[in-house]
């Protein structure tokens, strides 16, 4: 039988970058391992439970026959919260109609793509780069246009280099912020310079916002680019509940753009979603009126795992790490032990049971490196370290040899 092409567009690094994730998830559950065989560092996925508050919110709605369709672009009720949240961090009105909700902020970065984009247009992304955006962009015919950032500047986006990258078909700038893998969160100089590219070259700017609750402790809270002159109408934010909350089962994201958006948006809705569950809706409202203590708790703790790993790490001299500013993970140079990134996360599933994703999947600039999530204690993360250590060691590495990120300041994750 034959199928659409459209599926075949899925087939970059990143999108095979969960095999091995998956490969473990499938043995244990089919009794070939143990279920404790393998340690799943692979996957943004919290320990943390979502809290009770927002889990009886959701129960007591269910209870109240809060089963029916909804409005299509989400209840007003959770609009209406998300827009006076944005609304105050960008110092303007926003209405509940230019908020759209969707399944989780992959769902909304999609259609936020399909919304702004046709055949053949350029997006300008930064590598590295979180894992689906290529094949976002390749699905919607658009062609993803690479600007690399260097750990001499922190992999934080130079602005010259974007500039050099614009070109007449340029439509939109992408935007992980803070990012995924390297953490990494870009200062307000630098978002004044993409506002005055993205208003010369009249571009839309997509943010993934996904990790801006979990910034670390120290550390500025990430700029909010539609605050800037001429930004509001030009900018779309996609984000979710997944991570600042501990809520990436219930999938529950969505997207703020200026009222045009809004009302395109939401006419793409009635053949991607439909609206979203009432009962889920009603528990994000709980969650953002009552969750902003339990995301920063849990933005505190990812900072203290965060120096635990790379303390650890430390002591491999073949092993370097890059220290977030924010998010969940830990980006980690494995270059001096002279196999690429993949055949380290391979052999490391294998004779460790620990699983870890390899840096391929996020571009050229993070190839050599492999991403350790932060989604167990200190003392779990310090054990499997301290293997990674270990295995590293047995690789025959070159101890010493440059890493891309530099010297390791144990204590400055947070």
């Amino acid at each position: 039988m034959k199928f659409a092409a459209l599926t075949d567009r899925i087939r970059s690094t990143g999108s095979r970058a969960w095999d091995l994730h998956y490969e473990a998830v499938r043995r244990m559950a089919a009794g070939e391992a143990a279920p404790d065989a393998y340690l799943l560092l692979s996957v943004g996925d919290s320990d943390f439970d979502t809290p009770r508050v927002i889990t009886d919110a959701a129960i007591a709605s269910l209870n109240a026959g809060h089963t029916h369709y909804t409005e299509m672009s989400g209840t007003t009720a959770l609009r209406r919260l998300l827009a006076d949240e944005y609304a105050a961090r960008i110092g303007a009105p926003v209405l509940p109609d230019q908020v759209t909700v969707l399944a989780g902020a992959q769902n909304a970065l999609f259609a936020t793509c399909l919304t702004l984009l046709d055949p053949g247009d350029e997006v300008v992304i930064f590598d590295p780069v979180y894992v689906t955006y290529r094949d976002t962009l390749g699905v919607c015919g658009a062609q993803p246009v690479v600007v690399p950032t260097r750990s001499e500047d922190d992999f934080l986006p130079c602005p010259d280099a974007i500039a050099a990258a614009i070109t007449p078909r340029t439509r939109a700038i992408l935007v992980n912020d803070p990012n995924n893998p390297t953490g990494a969160v870009i200062p307000e100089a630098i978002w004044r310079a993409i506002a005055e590219i993205a208003i010369a070259h009249d571009l839309w700017v997509i943010v993934d916002e996904v990790y801006r609750a979990l910034h670390y402790p120290g550390h500025p809270v990430p700029f909010t680019l539609a605050s800037l002159p001429g930004m509001a109408e030009r900018t779309v934010v996609v984000s979710s509940l997944s991570k600042s909350h501990a809520m990436s089962g219930w999938r529950l994201g969505w997207s703020i753009g200026p009222a045009a958006f809004g009302a395109h948006a939401a006419r793409l809705n009635i053949v991607m979603l439909y609206g979203g569950p009432e009962f889920i809706q009603d528990a994000a409202c709980t969650a953002l009126r009552e969750g902003t203590r339990f995301a920063a708790d849990m933005a505190r703790a990812y900072a203290d795992r965060a120096d635990v790993v790379i303390a650890t790490l430390h002591r491999t001299a073949a092993l370097r790490a890059i220290i977030p500013r924010a998010g969940m993970f830990v980006m980690v140079d494995i270059r001096p032990c002279g196999i690429t990134a993949g055949d380290f996360a391979a052999r490391l599933f294998e004779q460790t049971g620990i699983v870890v994703l390899a840096g391929e999947a996020f571009g050229d600039q993070a190839a050599g490196h492999i991403r350790i999530g932060l989604v167990h204690d200190k003392d779990v993360l310090q054990a499997a370290c301290e293997r990674i250590g270990g295995f590293a060691l047995s690789l025959q590495c070159t101890p010493g040899a440059p890493g891309q990120f530099g010297d390791i300041v144990p204590g400055n994750a947070a």
